[in-house]
């Protein structure tokens, strides 16, 4: 039932991903799933950049680099991490977004119509016993520099991607009427 799996569904981050390939089959229904997202104007502004095996070790290396490059004090565990974040999972897609050229709804339209297809994609990798998580570091303004981005095109963050072994942890919410204004 629906309402299980939006309940059931987590980040789960690569350290806890193991070595099980996803097939290309898998990740196709996946993006297809992301694909029937809502859109207003029906600008479809999502974009994915589906990178597996070398590309996705590519993607984890100029990422490290990069935040050497950029950050006057390097951290030892974040340069670890950026790398191996794209190395322990079995696939990373680049979310980006396509602006409409016309501007005609406000940017923010479009960035939530991107993250309505990450959620289906999320949801339908929870159905499949897949773990993933969406990360955002600030180094996604550098992505021009890793992939060929169109005009008006940005990377919003990575879905790292990966199997994993054992259960999930279950995970609380404040009760809805907290947040809810009933108006009669």
């Amino acid at each position: 039932m629906i309402f299980d799996l939006i309940a059931k569904r987590r980040s789960i981050f690569p350290v806890q991903y193991n070595d099980k390939p996803i097939s290309k089959e898998t990740l196709e229904k996946i993006v297809e799933a992301a694909n029937w997202a809502p859109t207003h104007k029906k600008t479809e502004p999502w974009r994915f950049k589906v990178l597996t095996g070398k590309k996705k070790d590519e993607m984890g290396a100029f990422l490290s680099q990069k935040y050497q490059a950029v950050d006057p004090k390097p951290k030892q565990v974040t340069i670890k991490k950026l790398e191996d974040n794209a190395v322990r999972s079995a696939a990373a897609i680049a979310i980006c977004m396509q602006r409409d050229p016309m501007e005609s709804l406000p940017e923010w339209e479009e960035i939530a119509a991107v993250s309505m297809a990450v959620q289906n994609m999320w949801l339908c990798c929870t159905e499949l016993g897949i773990g993933c998580y969406w990360a955002s570091p600030g180094l996604i303004k550098f992505m021009g520099e890793f992939f060929d981005l169109n005009e008006g095109e940005k990377c919003l963050g990575f879905l790292y991607m990966g199997y994993y072994d054992g259960e999930v942890e279950s995970s609380s919410r404040t009760p809805i009427a907290e947040k809810v204004e009933w108006l009669d």
